[in-house]
């Protein structure tokens, strides 16, 4: 990433493409090592961007390749805490049922009523979070008054998304700790929808990171930008961006979310800059992904 000067980072929030899912990435790696060879050259730039104290967010999940199961979430941790990272903490993202892919594993013991033949769904994915050493809390000595008040988390709006360390119950009169879960609803992967044949995740994933991470105009980064979420939600909360993205395909759909040449009166700035090892991936994925949903069905 060598736009990006040294320590200039605040925090990430990102979900590298899921390794060679069959239907969003299928066939993107030749094997599992490339993939992990990926992670390791990017693990290490985040070092070298990231300033000292703040926070790395992965959205991942293991993943189920023609009948093997592969250990992404132990192996993306293990690698950013090779590179030098703290791991800090992991929240577990539940989808509501109804809104999940769901597969024929689960459907294997219906078949055959019998031990040995259970396969769970997936309906959760984890949120891996690192650190880049330790936050020096003086820092907000330096913040102005403005923007720390600007920057103010609203404790009654995160306590009634489940987020606040403690909720009462009253039932018992105690206090109860509340369970490291989010319930945020996913992206469907429905034709119309801008992000068709993108596996984007739901903007609330990084406006509650961006809110409990940031503060107003810092610098956020997405380096695997996909259809562009990460970069439209820090806009809307008024932070700094930056992406990147690998398929040149996308532009089209990260200028939309931006408001990019859209009129009106804004100082907001984007810019975009096309590097030569840019890929056109997005048609050569979807015609893999239609083959396979035609063999399917």
């Amino acid at each position: 990433m060598k736009e990006l000067e040294d320590n200039s980072v605040h925090l990430v929030v990102t979900s590298p493409p899921y390794f060679n899912a069959p239907f969003d990435y299928p066939g993107l790696f030749k094997t599992y090592k490339d993939f992990l060879t990926m992670m390791k050259g990017v693990a290490k730039e985040l070092r070298r961007v990231m300033a000292q104290g703040r926070i790395c967010c992965f959205v991942v999940d293991d993943m189920l390749v023609n009948g093997d199961k592969f250990p992404v979430v132990a192996d993306v941790t293990k690698t950013m805490m090779r590179a030098g990272f703290r791991y800090r903490d992991k929240i577990i993202w539940i989808k509501p049922k109804g809104y999940v892919r769901i597969s024929r594993r689960s459907g294997v013991i219906l078949q055959h009523p019998y031990p040995m033949y259970f396969y769970p769904d997936n309906l959760q994915e984890s949120i891996l979070i690192f650190q880049k050493g330790k936050f020096d809390y003086s820092y907000l000595k330096q913040v102005s008054p403005e923007i720390l008040e600007a920057s103010r988390i609203d404790s009654k709006e995160f306590n009634s998304l489940g987020i606040a360390l403690t909720v009462w119950d009253d039932s018992s009169g105690e206090r109860n700790a509340v369970p490291d879960t989010w319930q945020i609803t996913n992206v469907l992967p429905m034709k119309g929808r801008l992000e068709e044949g993108v596996a984007a995740f739901p903007d609330e994933i990084p406006r509650r990171l961006i809110k409990l991470f940031t503060f107003v105009g810092e610098n956020v980064l997405d380096p695997f930008a996909g259809s562009g979420t990460t970069l439209k939600v820090a806009k809307d909360l008024r932070r700094n961006s930056f992406g990147y993205e690998i398929d040149v395909e996308l532009r089209s759909i990260i200028a939309e979310k931006l408001g990019y040449n859209q009129t009106g009166l804004s100082d907001d700035k984007v810019e975009f800059v096309e590097r030569p090892d840019a890929e056109h991936l997005r048609t050569k994925l979807q015609k893999i992904v239609r083959q396979k949903e035609s063999v399917a069905t």
